[in-house]
Order: C-alpha cells, then sequence, then structure tokens
C-alpha cells in the first residue's frame, strides 16, 4: 500500500520505545505475548526468555535462560527475534538470524528448547541459513511445519526427521507463503494452517509465473550495475493463480479446494480451520473487491458451499482489522465486521449465514480487540464522537447497546493488548500534548494495576503545541485539522503555513496522539522558527466517520480528495488573517508525495512550493491490487486513472516544486519520477530533483542518508518558502 512513511516514522524508533515503556521497565513490543492463563506475559528480555506477572510487573521467572540459549559448542546465546510455545507450555520455537523478505523479517532460523529434556535443537539442518519462514507447532507439539524456498516442510520434534509436504515450490510457483502484492496489499504473509487435529496442514499456493518483473537498477554496488527483479502486477496486468489445499501431515497428494470462479480473477485473502471441525472458512474477492464471498470447504473432499457474502458499490476492506472469524458457541457462529448499513459493525453469523448485529448506532467499529464468549462481552476500539482518537468499549456478545471502558479523562488515543480471560490489559496512552504512558489494566472496570510512569528520556523531548480544529469547506464538507503556531505567535503578524499532507485509504495524518505536529525531515524546530505547521483531512481517509466518508473517494483518488484539501486550506486562509497566503507549502511521503503534486498543479493560486517524496505519479504505475481497489479495472475505468494522476496536471505547474525519490523503491518505482521528469521538460516548467541511488521507498539505508534528506528539505523549503512574521 502507498505507506504514509514520515507519519510512521514520527512515531517509530525512539517514540515507539517510549510508548511501549512498560511497568518495571518491562518493554511491551511485538514479541510479547500472554500466558494462557491470562494473569502473565513472557518476552525476549536480555538473552533470555522470561515470564512476568502482569499484575505487579515485579515478579519475574526465567523461562529459558541465557545459558539454556546457548547452543553446544558455541558461547553466544541465540539472538530471540520471536517465539511461541507449545501448547503444553514444555517446548520454544524460538526464530533467529533473520533477514528481511520485502517489509519484514520473516525469513531466518529456527530452534526448540524442550523444557522438560534440557535440550535445544536448530531446526531444518540441510536447509539453507536463513530460510525457514512462519514455523508453528502442531496443535498436539509433537512437530514443527515451516516453509523454505517456496515449499512446505514438516519436522518430527522427536526424531528431527523433515518431510517435504510440497516439492514443486520455485521462484513463481510460491507454497505456503505469497508474493510480493498479497504481501503488500492483502497483509498475507503466513500462507498455512495447521489442522485442530494435527493430522493435516491448509495452505495457499501462488502461480506468478505470468507476473511481469519491474527491473530496478543497481548502479552502487558493483563495477557494473545489475538489474534486481520485483515481481510486479501493475494495474490492469493479471493477479497471480490463488488455490487453498489440504495436505496430509505424513505426506502424499493435495487435496484442491473446489473454490467457484477463475482462479486468477479472484483473490483469497484469508483462510483458516472452523473451530474444532475439519472445514475450511475461506473468503474470496472478485477482481474489482466489491464483491465478498465466505464459504465453507470439507477439507476431505474439497467440496465447498456457500455460507455469506457481501457487495459494495466501491469495495469490500479484506483486511484483518477489518474482519473477524473468532469462533463462539463451540463453532456454531463466527464474529464479522461488515460496513453494510453505512457502519462498521460488529455482527455473528451462523453456519447457515444467518447474521445478527451486535453493535449499533451511527460510529464505527475501528477494530476488534477481544472476544471473551466465557463472560458474555466483545470488547473493540472506537471513537463517536471525535474521528482523531481512540477508545476501547465493551458490548454484550448478544448485543446491544456499547458502554465506553477508557477512563474519560484520558482524552486522545488508546490502545490495548487484552489477555485471554479478558481480565487484564497492556495498554498505552498518548494524545499530541502527552507523552505515551503504558501500563496494566484490570477490566471491565480499567482500574491501574502497574505502569503509568513517563520514562525519564521522554521528559528531555520538547513537544508541539497542536491545536485541533474542524472546517467547513465550500462544498460543506467538515474536516478535521491540527495547526502548530509559531513561537511568541502574534496574531496580528502574518506567517508562512506547511501543510502535511496524505490523503489516500491507507492512512490518517488527522490523530490525538503522540508525535502529531512532529515534522522528522524538518532540520530544527519548525515553531521556533516561524513557520505555521498543519495538517487537514478529507475524505477517503480512514477515519472512523462513516462508509460514506471513506469510500467518497472511489474513482476519484486524485480529485475528490484533492479538493477537500485545497477548500480547506482557502477556508483557513479566509478566517486566519495571520497565513501569509504569498507562502504556501505543502509536503508529502508516497500517497502525500501524489497528494502534493496535484495540489501543486490544480490548485496552483493556492500552493506556491512543494516537495513530493516517493510519488506515484501515474497511477497506472502501481499494483494491481491497490489502485484497482479504489480506482477500478481497465478497459472501463481507465479515465479514472489517467485524469486524475498528478502527470496528467504536471503542464500546470506554476510554483516552486522538489521531487525526490529512491531508485531501488521497489514499492513506488522511480519510473514515476522519470516519467514525471518529462512531462516537466515536455512542457519547459523549471523543477528541482533529487534521486537517492538505490534507496528504498523509506529513503532510509546508507549512511547519513537520513540526515542529508532532512537537510535537503529544510534547506529547500526555507529558500522558496522563507520562514518568520512579517
Amino acid at each position: 500500500m502507498l505507506r504514509n512513511f514520515t507519519r510512521k516514522a514520527a512515531a517509530a524508533a525512539v517514540l515507539f520505545q517510549l510508548i511501549w515503556s512498560g511497568p518495571a521497565g518491562a518493554q511491551f513490543g511485538p514479541g510479547t505475548q500472554w500466558t494462557k492463563d491470562g494473569y502473565g506475559y513472557m518476552q525476549a528480555d536480555k538473552d533470555e526468555i522470561v515470564q512476568l506477572d502482569a499484575r505487579d510487573g515485579t515478579k519475574r521467572v526465567v523461562l529459558v535462560s541465557k545459558a539454556q540459549l546457548t547452543p553446544q559448542g558455541q558461547t553466544a546465546p541465540l539472538e530471540v527475534r520471536r517465539f511461541a510455545l507449545s501448547e503444553d507450555g514444555q517446548k520454544v520455537l524460538i526464530h533467529t538470524n533473520t533477514k528481511k523478505v520485502w517489509r519484514y523479517d520473516t525469513r531466518g532460523d529456527y530452534w526448540v528448547y524442550d523444557t522438560s529434556a534440557k535440550t535445544l535443537k536448530q531446526l531444518g539442518k540441510g536447509r539453507p541459513e536463513s530460510s525457514l519462514m512462519f514455523a508453528k507447532f502442531s496443535p498436539d507439539g509433537k512437530h514443527v511445519a515451516y516453509v523454505s524456498e517456496h515449499n512446505l516442510y514438516v519436522e518430527d520434534l522427536a526424531s528431527s526427521a523433515i518431510k517435504p509436504l510440497t516439492t514443486d515450490g520455485t521462484l513463481t510457483l510460491i507454497n505456503g507463503t505469497f508474493d510480493w502484492v498479497y504481501e503488500e496489499e492483502l497483509d498475507a504473509r503466513d500462507g498455512f494452517r495447521w489442522a485442530p487435529n494435527s493430522q493435516s496442514l491448509a495452505y495457499w499456493q501462488l502461480d506468478a509465473a505470468r507476473t511481469k518483473n519491474y527491473l530496478m537498477l543497481n548502479t552502487t554496488d558493483q563495477l557494473y550495475p545489475f538489474t534486481v527483479p520485483v515481481e510486479y502486477p501493475v494495474v490492469g496486468e493479471d493477479p497471480s493463480m490463488a488455490r487453498i489445499g489440504v495436505v496430509p501431515v505424513q505426506g502424499g497428494a493435495t487435496t484442491w479446494m473446489k473454490i467457484p470462479g477463475d482462479a486468477v480473477q479472484n483473490y483469497l485473502p484469508r483462510m483458516e480451520w472452523a473451530k474444532n471441525s475439519t472445514e475450511l472458512i475461506i473468503q474470496q474477492l472478485n477482481r474489482r473487491q466489491n464483491e465478498s464471498k465466505i464459504m465453507l470447504a470439507t477439507a476431505a473432499t474439497g467440496e465447498v458451499k456457500p455460507l455469506y457474502s457481501e457487495s459494495d458499490k466501491a469495495w469490500v476492506d479484506a483486511k484483518k482489522e477489518a474482519m473477524g472469524w473468532d469462533w463462539i458457541e463451540g463453532g456454531k457462529r463466527f464474529i464479522w465486521l461488515s460496513e453494510k448499513d453505512g457502519w462498521r459493525h460488529i455482527y455473528a453469523i451462523d453456519r447457515k449465514g444467518q447474521e445478527k448485529l451486535l453493535t449499533k448506532g451511527d460510529y464505527d467499529v475501528i477494530e476488534l480487540s477481544l472476544v471473551d464468549e466465557k463472560n458474555g462481552m466483545i470488547y473493540f476500539t472506537a471513537s463517536p464522537e471525535n474521528a482523531t482518537q481512540t477508545y476501547l468499549y465493551k458490548v454484550a456478545l448478544k448485543g446491544g447497546k456499547a458502554e465506553r471502558v477508557s477512563p474519560k479523562e484520558l482524552a486522545g488515543s488508546h490502545g490495548y493488548d487484552i489477555s485471554p480471560n479478558g481480565k487484564l490489559a497492556l495498554h498505552n496512552f498518548s494524545n499530541s500534548t502527552t507523552y505515551p504512558v503504558s501500563d496494566v489494566v484490570a477490566l471491565p472496570d480499567h482500574k491501574r494495576l502497574s505502569g503509568g510512569e513517563i520514562p525519564e528520556r521522554a521528559k528531555s523531548i520538547k513537544l508541539p503545541k497542536a491545536e485541533f480544529f474542524q472546517v467547513k469547506t465550500a462544498d460543506g464538507v467538515t474536516m478535521d485539522g491540527w495547526m502548530v503556531k509559531p513561537t511568541n505567535f502574534d496574531p496580528s503578524k502574518k506567517y508562512p503555513i506547511v501543510f502535511y499532507v496524505y490523503g489516500e485509504p491507507a492512512s490518517q495524518t488527522v490523530v490525538d496522539r503522540f508525535g502529531t505536529g512532529f515534522n522528522r525531515l524538518y532540520a530544527g524546530s519548525m515553531a521556533d522558527d516561524g513557520y505555521i505547521y498543519a495538517s487537514v483531512e478529507g475524505r477517503g481517509a480512514p477515519a472512523p466517520k462513516g462508509r460514506e466518508w471513506r469510500k467518497a473517494i472511489y474513482h476519484s483518488i486524485g480529485k475528490i480528495n484533492i479538493r477537500d484539501q485545497a477548500m480547506a486550506a482557502q477556508e483557513l486562509m479566509k478566517r486566519s488573517a495571520f497565513i501569509d497566503t504569498s507562502r504556501v507549502a505543502v509536503w508529502g511521503w508516497s500517497g502525500g508525495g501524489s497528494s502534493t503534486l496535484n495540489l501543486l498543479f490544480q490548485y496552483p493560486q493556492i500552493y506556491k512550493t512543494g516537495i513530493s517524496i516517493a510519488a506515484v505519479d501515474n497511477q497506472l504505475n502501481y499494483d494491481n491490487i491497490y489502485q484497482e481497489r479504489y480506482m477500478g479495472l481497465l478497459p472501463d475505468d481507465r479515465k479514472y486513472f489517467v485524469e486524475n494522476s498528478p502527470l496528467h496536471h504536471a503542464r500546470n505547474l506554476r510554483g516552486n516544486l522538489l521531487l525526490i525519490h529512491g531508485t531501488g523503491d521497489d514499492n513506488v518505482h522511480y519510473n514515476n519520477a522519470e516519467q514525471m521528469i518529462n512531462e516537466l521538460v515536455k512542457n519547459n516548467k523549471p523543477f528541482q530533483m533529487m534521486a537517492y541511488p538505490n534507496r528504498t521507498h523509506s529513503i532510509s539505508e546508507g549512511e547519513g542518508t537520513s540526515r542529508h534528506l532532512a537537510t535537503t528539505f529544510t534547506q529547500y523549503l526555507k529558500e522558496h518558502c522563507p520562514p518568520g512574521a512579517r
């Protein structure tokens, strides 16, 4: 997807550590996991795997010591990146020596520590180093399954015998994991599931043989340049063929599920075993992604029967946070999220496809947090009154009125990792003027049990003073926004304004949490230097404002979102005499880079300076799953892609433009920048360009890169949109 790297970066690195600093100095990071009883959590800590009592944060038990993590004949312990326990808690699966597969370090080596036998054994002996992916214990704890080089394997833990379950995997025939675009746009990475009885595995197979490679050119790592191929289906190109099969753990033929419809022109974004069942539950999306079908498949025969379907005039969300599949009543019903009534709500669906609405009202469920069947409760996040914030709510499993759980006095953004028993939660909170704090709270009364202290290192950070506001445009659209005014602000004077924009369905910029108002690309303090820094957020952003708000952008990326931004800026200038309309700048990254270009080209009377980073200049260049989801299919909808792309409007450039792009960007390819350069040259439009050799979409690799990018950004802004009052 078109990532909003600038927002993420502002909340990443040291800020991420601040957010997750927990009680007694613990880190509630991505490796943290709850114990089965729900009263403790486990994590890798200082060369050990430990368990802590969540209720007081002081009781600490070593599950696997440094010595036990040290392989025989070696002096250093394994560096634990991730770990998992077998169902009986007697074995620990350890992921180490990891390597990236595009975004995430999902390849690596796996070891198993047996707490009874006191042994540490490496899995996948004979397989290439760091080639194992997604290793998982079988439910009975006797085997581990994993993917290596696009084939699926099962290893017997008692004998260490390794059995290949697939042997046809190649660079383009992919078993048990996914291709680039499934991973990027459907969050699909781990591509196999153990059966509840441990006797078989269900897995995806993708055939990407017809997917063309985009050839990135590496001109820096050796004397002669070489190409780096990325399997990348652009708009209009067919997706990979996808199918789902079940293979016995002892080996043998795969039984393929008889999923109706063309295996190329439909996506299979989700699959799981139905609870306590010999059936699979599968979601299928059509190529337009506006029809979702859920079906049950009999694992032994492959027979498929329809269960539930829905459609939308725009698109149907298929991301994990927008779904469910938590089974209740022993597998008779499952929980599902849908926008079918205009708001994202929770439904319970039985095996006959009969649905029951569990949440009611004009508000969105942002994300499902926990289905606590034992206590008859569902926890979810929502924010009915303020779309910039996030709170925890609960509703009875039988349905009814939702009740807010997050304290009223803590206005801002809350995050929760709720324990399996529903009695505790790892909780973090921040807002734009409050340092992030994390603690352990008891549910449902939200009583703090431990933590809540602000880390000492956080106290030295100077926070920008972001003021939130709403603006109603001439089109009648009410938009949220924030603004950071200059230090020693004098309303009788005029100041330059810099807008930060994203503007696509993948991310928000106007959120009330720590990091809002920061600009990591500016070398220094924008407020101290005399800039107004602001962001407004229009239709199409994934804010909890209902389906109509989010999906108004269908067929209109580069049009409706751009007009909303421009009309909001215009209204702000009307009501704020302190904004110098001759010094108006805009910048953004990725989708925000595209928006920056469109704003500069389509509304040159408003925006005088733009800094566009890693932009999609031509929507036909981007991947099929993302761009077709929001813009339609070729050839019928070609005009939407063409007429709303920045490239189509480049001839209108009047202001100052700085283009920035990494030549090694596997996500938004460098040909976007080169096509824009050609169009600007053709129309005799002066501009400036900074290309970062062999850098990816984040433009972060290489010594000095981040500092140079910040320097380039800051100097260009100061030169073309000078700071200070007038």
